[in-house]
């Protein structure tokens, strides 16, 4: 039995990483002094040269935000418009509206009742003559069967993209996510656990993207007399990248911290009746990015019910993905949308809750959460 005081601050479901604010009022200095504030200053260069050892990658492209770097991978692949683009709806609005963006449309496949990624099982089975790509996304930081797609990708011609924002420095035997596909998106966003307020970046490994990705992100300036490409603002700036490299020295902690609430969670929501723990396959790092649970039909409440039982105490949690994109007013009414086999995730939607997951976590308060999923509380 687990005994705590009852709660009475807000317990949030996630809090953003941040450095000392003595570290990044010194950075700030050097920045105001050096008047150079955007446009690839230095920051910016050595922030992506970091991440490219981090992440075990080629190549890095850094961004604003992770949904320009999305929308520009996409563009940069010169996909032929109106062409179809194979996807999940487990996922966060911006996977299919940059898709939509791009003038293509997403087809949306079923997911994995354990990983909650697309089903490369089904993907084949949505392939047509105008399918040009697949835009996979490692939801909660498990990865997508990535060798099943290439395969998938390699036999019909087709790109690959992936999604990473909840896969920071997961690795599948060693090697890199952002290694796999033609190009894979990351997001830096304050909820993500490596941060730069916003932003984002876009690892690659084929040489000849460099300059395209360069000028897509930089309106297609290409010099000051030439302008070769038609592209849009997605430049990080100075004060973004010089925030993530104080983050680049701590995340590494806060990992830690999360492996260790994790280890507590698991020892004792494992003994719950009725909630499932989505277990990472032993090959693959755990990046920690989200704790999810699955409620099954044993427990006692319903998704739906714990949710509201947890925010009547205070504690806030997340019906992640819920509800799924295919739900939404601008996807829900297309033919391929209703002719679509998506029973695993219409049944995940409604299961699938996100606890407070994040290193500064009281043991204390995650008692209390457990307590509370246990009926001790």
């Amino acid at each position: 039995m687990i005994t705590t005081q009852k709660v009475r601050d807000k317990i949030l479901v996630t809090q953003p990483v941040l450095p000392e604010l003595e570290k990044v009022n010194c950075v700030l200095e050097k920045i105001w002094g050096s008047k150079w504030v955007t446009n690839m200053g230095q920051y910016h260069n050595i922030l992506g040269e970091r991440l490219e050892r981090v992440l075990k990658v080629k190549h890095v492209s850094l961004f604003n935000n992770g949904t320009i770097a999305l929308l520009t991978a996409i563009k940069a692949l010169n996909l032929p418009q109106g062409s179809e683009v194979i996807t999940t709806p487990f996922t966060f609005a911006a996977t299919p509206h940059c898709i939509c963006w791009n003038n293509l449309k997403p087809v949306f496949c079923d997911i994995e009742p354990d990983t909650m990624c697309i089903d490369a099982d089904k993907i084949e089975n949505l392939i047509t003559p105008n399918t040009s790509a697949i835009v996979g996304v490692h939801v909660y930081g498990f990865p997508c069967n990535v060798r099943k797609i290439d395969t998938i990708a390699k036999k019909y011609g087709l790109k690959v993209i992936y999604d990473a924002a909840h896969a920071f420095s997961t690795e599948i035997d060693g090697v890199g996510i952002g290694n796999f596909g033609d190009i894979t998106m990351f997001s830096f966003h304050a909820t993500k656990l490596f941060n730069t307020i916003e932003g984002g970046c876009l690892t690659y490994n084929d040489d000849s993207l460099v300059r395209k990705i360069y000028n897509l992100r930089n309106f297609g300036i290409q010099s000051e007399e030439l302008v070769e490409d038609i592209g849009i603002n997605g430049k990080m700036n100075e004060i973004q990248a010089a925030i993530g490299l104080l983050n680049l020295d701590i995340f590494k902690d806060e990992q830690q911290k999360r492996a260790e609430l994790k280890l507590f969670y698991d020892n004792y929501i494992s003994e719950i009746k009725g909630i499932r723990i989505p277990r990472m396959p032993l090959n693959v790092t755990n990046s920690y990015q989200y704790y999810p649970i699955v409620i099954e039909d044993d427990y006692p409440l319903t998704r739906n019910e714990l949710y509201e039982k947890f925010k009547s105490m205070n504690i806030l949690t997340r019906k992640y993905f819920y509800p799924a994109c295919t739900d939404y007013e601008c996807y829900k009414n297309d033919l391929t949308v209703k002719l679509a086999d998506l029973s695993v995730v219409n049944d995940l939607k409604n299961r699938v809750l996100c606890l407070p997951f994040y290193g500064s976590l009281s043991k204390n308060d995650a008692a209390f959460i457990c307590g509370v999923l246990n009926f001790e509380i």
